[in-house]
């Protein structure tokens, strides 16, 4: 499907045709530590199901499931409505819900989904729903339909702090930091009162975000006009300060959190240790582990957690499984997460018999293992090049009771693939991940289509970056920059104009300044004719010379910077010699689609013809 169509489904969600997905790429986790974040426990995700019994549970996954894949069909052409109706689906808020989340990676087709349910007969969105929306629609920065989502929860009296903690997120993430404060500051607007416990969920979403120091700045203008800080707050700028790796700031937190009259607690310890840990200073993370037993701080599973990986990942297994003896005596329920520290720290050793040995002990427990422990296993075996045992794993995770491979199970095998030139397996590991109904992330796109290229399958690397633009997903500046050189390398100029348009409309409909206009098809022209010297080299009339054309590093790329037509136009006209009748042709030839403001604004065919 084109990207036009995907537009249309945005402005227009009630007319939307279904979108296909094909085979798509995957990244290796960069972080693949078991305890995952520390502080997640105490800021959780922001929606909420409502809590159901074991048989509806299972009943709303199965049904969930059912409806992924159904919309992951790789060849339908079947609107939405055609597809759902005819699957005979019965919506309840939860599964609407639980549906939405599975398509956090598809913003595009989330929408289509949503607008679907809310004409079934006697159906109406909860907070959730719109929330779980929200969520998939800023994965590809769709602020501007964000908002409008926004108006219409505030008609319908849904709008929660939730639902503006969600937005602030992902402006954050998308490293609009203004815009993300700005969000928070709009709960007011609505008429929903601020209270200490909000600021705090606001530093915690920049902190998270990897903008520290601006959630610095924030705590130190709101703690003397708007909110008392509490031991949450001064642990939330240590987490961050420890994710940068910057003792000096944390330690600065450290000290004025106890100067407040706030004692450290097991959370406190637990963010110190994580920091030290991930700094690799691991005899600094003992030495605070001691402190706060002496202390009768009584450790949690996480602290034990992060010890044990940091030390396996430093070979000091003898000290890991100490630690794991010690968790084991102090009475603490055993729980998936500390059993994959030990499977991780074996792997480091590449002691495999003991990983799986482990593994059995898990099974014996009744807490696992899970598709989080062969995720670590499979990154090890990746690691150390041995791809026939790591597939061997694989293809055994879905006999496992209640374990199914996740995204990330699929990205690391089929990043495997690709990176040992085997393409071919990884669009069968692909093939795979669809009929489970699991969708792609971005990098799992930009793996494949890169390995395409390599191998010269242009065709199927066009098709699966037309999939990925159909999924509301703009690629990364390089990925479509690697696409063009080997479209243009081939002779493949009108795919380049194509794609480069359709993801000028993309950020056009995400509702983005943008101070520059990138014109793919112009550069195109320019590379091969020569004719950017025409406009860089030699000056132009002194009326047009604060309006140029200027090349930049990317010899497919061309800036205009706020050029009124009216000068280019002039330009052209004085200078004519400099714009040979095939330069003409071209231009008038690749004027035609470009969007209609930019016609107006570059090029008139009138003039070149």
């Amino acid at each position: 499907m084109g990207s036009s169509r995907f537009l249309k489904l945005l402005l227009n969600p009630f007319k939307n045709p279904f979108f296909r997905f094909s085979n798509s790429q995957i990244r290796l986790p960069t972080n693949l530590d078991p305890s995952l974040s520390f502080y997640r426990t105490i800021h959780g995700t922001v929606y909420k199901t409502p809590v159901l019994d074991e048989a509806n549970t299972h009943h709303i996954t199965f049904e969930a499931e059912k409806i992924s894949k159904i919309l992951s069909t790789p060849n339908s052409n079947s609107p939405i409505d055609s597809l759902l109706d005819g699957a005979s689906v019965k919506v309840s808020p939860t599964l609407i819900v639980e549906v939405l989340k599975k398509l956090n990676n598809a913003g595009a087709l989330a929408l289509s989904f949503f607008r679907w349910a809310e004409k079934q007969k006697g159906f109406k969105h909860c907070t959730e729903s719109y929330n779980a929306l929200i969520e998939a629609l800023g994965k590809i920065k769709q602020f501007k339909m964000i908002w409008d989502l926004v108006n219409e929860m505030d008609n319908k009296g849904l709008l929660s702090k939730d639902t503006f903690a969600l937005i602030s997120r992902r402006y954050a993430r998308a490293r609009r930091v203004s815009d993300a404060i700005k969000a928070f500051e709009k709960m007011e607007k609505f008429g929903i009162k601020l209270e200490g416990s909000d600021f705090n969920k606001l530093i915690d979403i920049l902190s998270k975000s990897r903008q520290v120091e601006k959630a610095q700045e924030v705590f130190d203008e709101m703690k003397q006009r708007r909110f008392k800080p509490d031991i949450k707050s001064y642990t939330i700028l240590l987490e961050g300060w420890g994710q940068q790796q910057n003792f000096l700031r944390l330690d600065e937190v450290y000290r004025e959190m106890k100067a407040e009259g706030f004692d450290p607690d097991v959370v406190t310890y637990g963010i110190l240790i994580n920091a030290h840990c991930k700094a690799k200073k691991y005899n600094e993370a003992i030495g605070l582990f001691r402190e706060m037993e002496a202390k009768n701080v009584r450790p949690s599973p996480h602290i034990f957690c992060m010890l044990i990986n940091g030390l396996g990942s430093e070979k000091r297994l003898a000290e890991a499984l100490d630690f794991f003896e010690q968790f084991k005596a102090s009475g603490l329920e055993a729980e998936a997460p500390t059993y994959n520290a030990v499977v991780g720290a074996y792997c480091w050793s590449m002691q495999m018999s003991d990983v799986f040995r482990v593994v059995d002990e898990m099974r014996k427990c009744g807490i696992g293992p899970n598709s989080r422990t062969y995720d670590i296993i499979l990154h090890h075996l990746v690691k150390h090049q041995r791809t026939e045992q790591a597939y061997s794993v694989f293809q055994r995770i879905s006999s496992e009771p209640g374990c199914e491979p996740t995204v990330s199970t699929y990205e690391i095998l089929v990043r495997m693939f690709c990176n040992e030139n085997r393409v071919d397996m990884a669009l069968q590991v692909w093939d795979q991940m669809k009929t489970k109904g699991v969708l792609p992330r971005m990098h799992m796109f930009s793996t494949l289509i890169n390995s395409l290229c390599h191998e010269n399958k242009l065709d199927e690397a066009c098709r699966y970056f037309q999939d990925m633009l159909d999924m509301g997903i703009r690629p990364p500046t390089q990925l479509f920059s690697n696409l063009k050189q080997a479209l243009l390398d081939d002779g493949r100029k009108d795919a380049i104009i194509s794609f480069g348009l359709k993801i000028e409309k993309l950020r056009k409909v995400g509702g983005e300044c943008q101070e520059e206009i990138t014109l793919y098809p112009l550069s195109i022209h320019f590379q091969y004719t020569g004719l950017a010297s025409t406009f860089v080299s030699p000056p132009l009339s002194s009326k047009t010379v604060s309006y140029r054309l200027t090349l930049i590093t990317d010899p497919c790329k061309l800036v205009l910077s706020r050029l009124p037509s009216s000068r280019l136009f002039k330009s052209l006209q004085e200078r004519p010699d400099d714009v040979a009748a095939q330069d003409r042709r071209v231009l008038a030839q690749i004027s035609g689609p470009l969007p209609h403001d930019l016609v107006n604004m570059v090029w008139d065919p009138s003039l070149l013809t």
